[in-house]
């Protein structure tokens, strides 16, 4: 991985958005489309931390964006939906005078990278879901009980994010996983980040109908073991199914398959990058 990567932001309507960029100082050129990734719900871009290098060391441009209120991104955004942040990656792409990316979202980024190959196709050579919430299963009254009951829990006690990544690292967790966990909580404790969390709570991660606009090329990956869906593969057949795409589980993988198992996650990965390219 290029070691002269640094952060850089890009200013947005309401505030500004961090990336970071492996072309910054890279001394040979890319190959294929670049490579946008986007973490999910009340995470940082480093939640690809494991999986950027691999996917840099096979010659392609990757680009990791934090979300609006999160990160090193600023605060005071009125608005956190899946369909603002689609505003914040076109900013983005044009602030990079990027033509055409591979576009790649986690957990509720996965509505996201949908929301912007339907909305300007032109700008989407492909799309990958991790473990969306897209066209998920209608939740039963108990898991929107549970949902609302965890989101204020959060708000008012972020070590219990900190303590829920436990449950979403079911098999192998990374040597790092302590400091990392305990970044998030220290991330959400900062001035301003709690209106995030109550934004990204109430938003609607889990839309349905919107990949019937989609018509570029599509992956859907997804942790077997992911604690977020009661039947991870139900879901991932779902999805794939409305996006025409190929779907790949990744064994023993919780939510988040790009840091427990990178290596899994880059081997599905790459050879839709060549794909598409």
């Amino acid at each position: 991985m290029n070691s002269t990567i640094s952060t850089r932001y890009v200013p947005v309507a309401g505030g500004r958005i961090a990336f970071d960029d492996s072309a910054d100082g890279a001394t040979t050129a890319a190959t294929g489309h670049p490579v946008v990734l986007l973490p999910g719900m009340l995470d940082k871009r480093a939640s690809y931390r494991h999986l950027r290098p691999l996917l840099t060391a096979a010659g392609h441009r990757v680009i990791t964006m934090d979300l609006r209120g999160l990160g090193e991104s600023s605060t005071g955004f009125t608005d956190h939906s899946p369909a603002a942040i689609a505003g914040d990656v076109l900013a983005l792409l044009d602030h990079l005078g990027i033509e055409r990316a591979v576009l790649v979202g986690n957990s509720y980024t996965g509505a996201t990278v949908v929301k912007v190959a339907g909305d300007r196709p032109e700008r989407v050579a492909g799309i990958v879901l991790i473990d969306a919430f897209v066209e998920n299963l209608p939740p039963n009254a108990f898991q929107r009980a549970l949902v609302r009951t965890l989101g204020s829990a959060v708000l008012h006690f972020p070590a219990l994010w900190g303590a829920a990544q436990k449950l979403y690292f079911p098999t192998a967790r990374p040597a790092d996983f302590d400091a990392y966990r305990a970044g998030l909580v220290a991330m959400l404790r900062e001035p301003g980040r709690r209106e995030a969390v109550r934004g990204y709570v109430g938003g609607d991660s889990a839309p349905v109908g919107w990949t019937a606009a989609v018509r570029c090329p599509a992956l859907v990956l997804m942790g077997a073991k992911d604690p977020d869906f009661p039947k991870p593969e139900l879901v991932a057949d779902r999805q794939a199914a409305a996006l025409k795409a190929r779907r790949v589980m990744i064994d023993g993988a919780g939510h988040y398959p790009m840091a427990e198992f990178p290596q899994a996650t880059a081997d599905a990965l790459l050879p839709f990058l060549d794909e598409v390219a």
